[in-house]
Parts: C-alpha cells; sequence; structure tokens
C-alpha cells in the first residue's frame, strides 16, 4: 500500500488526497456517505472538504457524525457564502459569524480547521470578512482561513487588506483546475505562489470526463453526471475536449497507468497544491482516487509532455 503524503496549508498537516462530501445528502444517503468516510480513512485521507449549502446541510451533518470517534485525527474544510438569503451578504461579519456557528453545531465539533470563504462577496468589503474570520480564529472556532472562486486581483485585493488591518490572511485558495480547465495558470497560481499560499483545485477529475467513463460519439453511461444533465453536459464533454482525453488516456497508457492517475497526480505532483480534492459516491472511488492520487510521481519533463497534449483547441 502506497503511504498517503501529507502537506502543510498554514498550520494545518493535510493529506494530499483530499475526499469532496458535496455528494452527501445530495446524492447519496447518510449510511452511503459514512460508508464512503470509512473508506477514505482507511485509504489514509485526512482532508474533508464540504460546505454549509452541501446537501442543505445534511452534507455537514453527515460528515459530522460519520468523523465523531475520529474528530481529532482529520482536518475538517467547511465554506460559507454561497447560496445567501435575499437581503443577506455573504461576506458581511454577523453573516460569517452566525453560518459559523450553525456549521459547528451541524458538524457536532467545536471547531473548523480551514474555513473558505465560496465565493467574493462583489458587497463588502474584504476587511470586514476578514476581520470576521480574525474573531473566529481569536475565538478557538476556527484554526485557518482560505476563499474560494477568487480571481487573482481579488486575492492581492484580500493579501494587502490583511496586512493593513493586523489580522490573519487567507493560507489557502480553492478553485475549478483540471488538465481539461487550465484558466488558474494565467493569474491565480502565481498569485498563490506570490502570496505563500497553498492551492486546492476541486473538479480535478472534470466532472468525471477525466475517468475515462465519456467516449467521443457514444451516449453517457446511464446513472453518471453527465447523463443527468443532459444537455447541460454539451461543454463538458465536447469533440475538442474529448480529443484530448483520447490523447491523455494513451499517453498514460503507454506509461502503464490509468487515465484518472495521470489527472490526479499531474495536480499532486505540482508544489503549490495542498490537497487535490475529488468527490465520490462509492467507497471504490474513494479508495481508487486516494491511490491514484500518489501513484505516479511525474517528472518535470513528463508534466511538460501533458501539458502540450492537455490543450483544448477550439
Amino acid at each position: 500500500m502506497t503511504i498517503m503524503e501529507t502537506r502543510k496549508v498554514g498550520s494545518l498537516e493535510v493529506s494530499l488526497a483530499g475526499l469532496g462530501c458535496n455528494n452527501f445528502g445530495m446524492r447519496i444517503d447518510e449510511d452511503a456517505s459514512q460508508a464512503v468516510v470509512d473508506a477514505a480513512l482507511d485509504a489514509g485521507v485526512n482532508h474533508f472538504d464540504t460546505a454549509d449549502i452541501y446537501g442543505g446541510g445534511k452534507s455537514e451533518e453527515f460528515l459530522g457524525r460519520a468523523l465523531a470517534a475520529r474528530r481529532e485525527d482529520v482536518v475538517i474544510t467547511t465554506k460559507v457564502g454561497m447560496g445567501v438569503p435575499e437581503g443577506m451578504h455573504g461576506g458581511s461579519r454577523d453573516y460569517v459569524l452566525s453560518r459559523c456557528d450553525a456549521s459547528l453545531q451541524r458538524l457536532g465539533t467545536d471547531h473548523i480547521d480551514l474555513y473558505l470563504l465560496h465565493q467574493p462577496d462583489l458587497t463588502t468589503p474584504i476587511g470586514e470578512t476578514l476581520e470576521a474570520f480574525g474573531e473566529l480564529i481569536r475565538t478557538g472556532k476556527v484554526r485557518e482561513i482560505g476563499c474560494s472562486n477568487f480571481s487573482a486581483a481579488q486575492l492581492d485585493e484580500a493579501a494587502s487588506a490583511a496586512r493593513d488591518l493586523g489580522v490573519p490572511g487567507f493560507v489557502n485558495a480553492q478553485n475549478d483546475y483540471s488538465l481539461l480547465n487550465r484558466e488558474v495558470e494565467a493569474e491565480v497560481l502565481p498569485a498563490v505562489d506570490r502570496l505563500a499560499m497553498t492551492f486546492m483545485p476541486y473538479f480535478p477529475l472534470a466532472s468525471g470526463v477525466l475517468t475515462g467513463k465519456y467516449k467521443r460519439g457514444e451516449e453517457h453511461p446511464e446513472g453518471s453526471r453527465l447523463a443527468a444533465w443532459g444537455n447541460m453536459a454539451g461543454e463538458f464533454a465536447s469533440d475538442a475536449r474529448m480529443a484530448v482525453v483520447e490523447r491523455l488516456d494513451e499517453y498514460a497508457a503507454a506509461h502503464d497507468h490509468t487515465l484518472a492517475e495521470l489527472a490526479l497526480s499531474w495536480l499532486a505532483t505540482n508544489p503549490v497544491v495542498g490537497s487535490v480534492i475529488a468527490g465520490a459516491t462509492k467507497p471504490e472511488q474513494i479508495r481508487a482516487n486516494a491511490a491514484a492520487t500518489v501513484a505516479w510521481k511525474l517528472t518535470a519533463e513528463e508534466r511538460a509532455e501533458v501539458d502540450a497534449i492537455a490543450r483544448v483547441e477550439g
């Protein structure tokens, strides 16, 4: 069995493979969620990523109960600021403080290891949000803070505000990133590196397209995510994207690895990455994802070759 690597995210020691819990309470029930969590723990995963809106709060509830006996062995990330009721502001002091208390109650814990602002709140000064997060850190309710879906300019603005206010800054950024979605490479990743933050990619398998389950010109498998999305799945499995997937699959096979191993290891061998967050609905999926994340240490030369292959044209 391959030993799971860990990396530092602020003061936290986080497994390189993380479990995204967005399926809990939406696609799977509590018993199935428990089975996935148990498999993750057995595979050496200690990082569990959820949010207050996942499953209408059920994801946090299911996760909290599943981890109750192992709380001190794990790192829990949750988020605030998305799905905000009308008239409220996701980054405002009152909203952040009240939603944190609600998340703590659902998780059944006295602290959140990594608390993220789920998306920028353009109606609230970032300084107000950071001061609220700082209050949560001072009172012991939160250990580290970060953000999700921020641009490079917003990361710089937050870092500057934290310095000016003398409050803790974001240690982590979380954005969509995979071999098929590389938008963050232009500005976000350089900003993360410059600001001495870590980065966590979500959708590392491009909503399943990088697992090999989808084929160009074929119907999406019954029960799959893209089959459920119907016409909305078009851009995720376009001909241009699937042509890239086919080339990546050939490259992986030529190196005696799977497409998923290539996709996850390509992210994991980026030194700015702290934890690769992949969702799962079955124990075998998280076991495979955890193993794949550490299965193949791509060399600099291999990374360059993969970079050249993974360019979606059109």
